[in-house]
């Protein structure tokens, strides 16, 4: 049987130790005390010095004891955190970590997942990581094929949030990995994930054009023209609230946003440029498409500043917002 709704708070996996994450954490939990209860899943002893924390047991307690301290759920790690230097004997614990945390949201004892940084590399040295980061690796722990990367807005109006079809591959590559089928997994995942986490009834989204101008009529780019217009209209007699392709460089101004619920973009920077233009502090990152919520701050481990108490914790503090509204319609 799951906690109840109104005890479940939201996980917050540690990430990796020797990074800004720890730091961070505290923040929050100053920014938030009891007004939004979650927990932090790590080793104690990385957290900075003089943080006030309670260890629990149980992910329910959180919610007494937000107020008055940082909730803890304790695991231990081999070695002690240092700033900007990870410890390869630290790796498996930060990997074991998240895995931890994803038990604990599909067993309903939290509301939704949040995920602080992690460096692929150093998990890859140190512990023999397989998958190219977070997303990957909780998608297969939830035993999920295809999942969506989202980056959502916390402090624009009108708000974006912006849905790359590709990822992580050389611009090159685009042309021929952004398939039909693709588009469709996309729309689908996207609009499913508006619907649950975000309570939109009717999803209305956009869709960019691969090439500039959205190709103007094949002089720029055929792609357009051979087969996205096709697909949008095929998938809007499905039902979907389809607009595009339209030209991304006129997609991302105030009235635009405002005609749309989301973006989905043909590659990375023609997603992640805007958001990061427009709200480089308060973007989130979502991943759609799992059975539970998950959010994650849109930064880095940031070595180069970790220990020295200059990070923003702004995009971890939207973070933890948006993943207990996320986390509130899904279960509500």
């Amino acid at each position: 049987m799951s906690t109840p709704d109104h005890e479940r708070p939201v996980i917050l996996s540690c990430g990796d130790p020797s990074g800004i994450g720890p730091e961070l954490a505290a923040r929050a939990w100053e920014h938030f005390g009891a007004r939004l209860p979650f927990v932090w899943l790590g080793d104690p002893a990385h957290l900075p010095r003089g943080t006030k924390i309670r260890e629990i047991a149980q992910p329910s307690e959180a919610v007494t004891h937000s107020g008055s301290a940082l909730p803890v759920l304790p695991h231990a790690f081999p070695a002690a955190a240092r700033p900007g230097d990870p410890d390869p004997e630290n790796a498996r614990a930060v990997i074991d970590v998240i895995a931890r945390g994803v038990d604990l949201v599909m067993r309903g004892e939290g509301s939704a997942l949040t995920t602080a940084p992690i460096h692929k590399k150093a998990l890859k040295d140190g512990a023999g990581f397989a998958f190219p980061g977070h997303t990957e690796f909780l998608a297969h722990l939830a035993g999920v094929e295809r999942v969506v990367m989202m980056l959502a807005s916390s402090n624009i109006k009108p708000p974006l949030r912006v849905v790359p079809a590709t990822i992580h591959i050389g611009l090159s590559e685009v042309p021929s990995t952004l398939t039909p089928q693709l588009l469709r997994d996309t729309v689908r995942i996207t609009n499913a994930g508006l619907r649950a986490d975000f309570g939109f009834t009717m999803p209305r989204i956009a869709i960019a054009g691969l090439n500039p101008h959205a190709g103007e009529g094949g002089a720029m780019g055929r792609e357009e023209l051979d087969w996205i217009r096709d697909e949008i209209a095929s998938l809007r007699a499905e039902g979907f609230a389809l607009s595009g392709p339209l030209p991304a460089d006129t997609l991302f101004h105030d009235r635009a946003r405002s005609r749309y619920d989301a973006v989905i973009c043909a590659y990375h920077d023609q997603a992640l440029i805007p958001i990061k233009t427009l709200d480089f502090d308060g973007g989130v990152n979502v991943t759609l498409g799992l059975p539970f919520v998950r959010t994650s701050p849109d930064h880095g481990t940031a070595y180069d500043i970790a220990g020295q108490g200059r990070a923003n914790p702004a995009s971890l503090i939207a973070a933890l917002e948006m993943a207990a509204r996320m986390g509130a319609a899904r279960h509500g």
